[in-house]
C-alpha cells in the first residue's frame, strides 16, 4: 500500500477521532430486509433474480422473474444498498452499483445505509473484515441446515463507524489493494490454465494412435465392478472404515461403515485392488481417484471400476485413456449418468505394453511437473489473499472510544 495514503490516512484518524471510534449495531445505521421466502416463477426474460450462488457477480445471474412478480417486491434494491449473504457461506457481500431492477432470495439480506453516516463501500469491507465476520459467526443458527443467521440477528451486529472521511480514505486504498490483488490472481490462474491446457495438448497427441494400433472396448478388457450397496441404516458419521459417496469422491468422507461390515463385504463382494481406477459414473462424471489400498468403501453404481487383465492393459495408461472421456454419456432426470454399457462399449487404443509403460512414464512426469506448478501457484494465489485479508483487517481496526461521563 502506498506510503502517501497510509500517511494520510493516519492524519485523518489523529485529526477527526484521537480518542477512537464508536462501535454501533448495524440497525442504527442500516435498514435491513429480506428477499422473497418463496420459490419464484421464473421465465426466460424479464428482471434479474439473485440468491446466494451469485454474490460474486450480481448481474450475470441467468434467472429471470416476471415484472408483475417483481412489483410485489415492497422494498428492492437501490443504487448503494450492500447484499449479504445470510444462508450458507455468511458475510460475502456485494455492492448494487447498476440502476437496474434486481430481485432477490430469502438467502440475501439487502443492507440499505445510512449515506450520512456510513459509506456503502465501507460497510461492505467491515462486515468482511475479521471483525465483522466474528460478529456475525457469534449470531450464526450453526445447528440449521444450511447455517442461517436472521434477519433480526444481522441489525445486532456491531461495526467500528469512523468519520466519513476517514471511511473513504480507507475504501480508496482497499479498492486500489483489491484490484492489483485480483489482477495478479487473474494473471496467476491464467498461467495455470496454460499449463493445464499444455498437458491436455502433450497426453492427446501421446494418446494418438490413429489406426496404427488395435483399438479395444473396454468390455473386451474387462468387466464393469462396483462394492455392493450400503445402506443409509449402516452408516455413522464416524466409525472404522470411510464410506465414500458421489458427494465426497475424492475428498474427505463425511459417513463410515463398521469394520466388521467392511471385511465382510470385501470378501464376499467386487473390491478394488490396489491401484484400481475409481470412477465416478454420476455428478461430474469421469472423475477418477486411484485406489491406495487403505480400506475404504464406496458408493455402489455410483463409483465403479473395471477389472481387468494387467498383463493387457496397464492400471496407470488406463488412467490417461479415462482422462479423455472415450464414453458417451446418458442423460436423465436432472443429472448424467454414466451406466455400465456405456464404459464397456467406450473404445481406447491398445498399444503394446512396452509402448505403454512409455507413455505413462512421460505423462508421469509432466503430470508431476504441471502439479508442482498447480500447487505452486496456487500458494500464490492463497498468499495474496491471506496478505489482502491481513491489511483490510488492520485498516478496519480501531480503538474503542471510551463513552465518557456525560454520555
Amino acid at each position: 500500500m502506498g506510503v502517501k495514503k497510509m500517511y494520510k490516512l493516519e492524519r485523518l484518524i489523529n485529526e477527526l477521532c484521537p480518542n477512537g471510534v464508536e462501535y454501533v449495531k448495524l440497525n442504527t445505521i442500516c435498514k435491513i430486509y429480506d428477499g422473497t421466502h418463496s420459490t419464484p416463477q421464473y421465465t426466460d426474460e424479464g428482471v434479474k433474480f439473485v440468491s446466494v450462488q451469485n454474490i460474486n457477480d450480481l448481474y450475470a445471474t441467468d434467472k429471470y422473474i416476471s415484472q408483475d412478480d417483481f412489483e410485489k417486491y415492497k422494498v428492492t434494491p437501490q443504487v448503494g444498498d450492500v447484499l449479504m449473504t445470510r444462508i450458507g457461506s455468511i458475510g460475502v457481500c456485494a455492492i448494487v452499483d447498476r440502476d437496474e431492477p434486481l430481485a432477490y432470495y430469502v438467502s440475501l439480506a439487502l443492507l440499505h445505509p445510512d449515506a450520512k453516516v456510513i459509506n456503502s463501500k465501507y460497510l461492505k469491507y467491515a462486515v468482511e473484515s475479521l471483525h465483522g465476520r466474528k460478529e456475525l459467526r457469534k449470531r450464526t443458527l450453526v445447528n440449521a441446515v444450511p447455517i442461517k443467521i436472521n434477519k433480526e440477528d444481522i441489525g445486532k451486529i456491531t461495526i467500528p463507524i469512523p468519520p466519513l472521511p476517514v471511511q473513504k480514505e480507507i475504501v480508496k486504498i482497499l479498492d486500489n489493494f483489491t484490484e492489483l490483488t485480483s489482477k495478479l490472481i487473474a494473471e496467476l490462474t491464467a498461467e495455470l490454465a496454460a499449463r493445464e491446457k499444455q498437458y491436455e495438448y502433450y497426453r492427446n497427441r501421446l494418446l494418438n494412435f490413429g489406426d496404427n494400433v488395435e483399438w479395444k472396448t473396454l468390455g473386451n478388457i474387462g468387466r464393469v465392478a462396483m462394492c455392493k450397496r450400503i445402506l443409509k441404516s449402516q452408516t455413522t458419521s464416524t466409525g472404522d472404515v470411510p464410506f465414500y459417496k458421489i458427494g465426497t469422491f475424492g475428498k474427505k468422507a463425511d459417513a463410515f461403515i463398521s469394520k466388521e461390515l467392511f471385511l465382510e463385504y470385501k470378501e464376499k463382494y467386487s473390491y478394488p485392488k490396489k491401484g484400481s481406477i475409481l470412477i465416478s459414473a454420476a455428478g461430474t462424471i469421469g472423475r477418477t481417484v486411484i485406489y491406495d489400498g487403505k480400506p475404504a468403501y464406496y458408493q455402489d453404481s455410483n463409483i465403479v471400476w473395471l477389472e481387468h487383465d494387467e498383463t493387457v492393459v496397464l492400471n496407470k495408461y488406463l488412467l490417461y485413456c479415462y482422462q479423455l472421456k472415450p464414453w458417451s454419456v446418458s442423460y436423465g432426470g436432472t443429472i448424467s449418468r454414466l451406466y455400465n454399457d456405456d464404459i464397456q462399449k467406450a473404445k481406447i487404443p491398445v498399444p503394446s505394453l512396452s509402448e505403454q509403460q512409455r507413455i505413462v512414464d512421460i505423462l508421469d512426469c509432466f503430470d508431476k511437473i504441471c502439479n508442482d506448478i498447480r500447487e505452486k501457484l496456487l500458494a500464490e494465489i492463497n498468499a495474496k489473499q491471506k496478505q489482502y485479508g491481513y491489511y483490510r483487517d488492520r485498516l478496519l481496526t480501531f480503538r474503542k472510544k471510551e463513552a465518557t461521563k456525560n454520555e
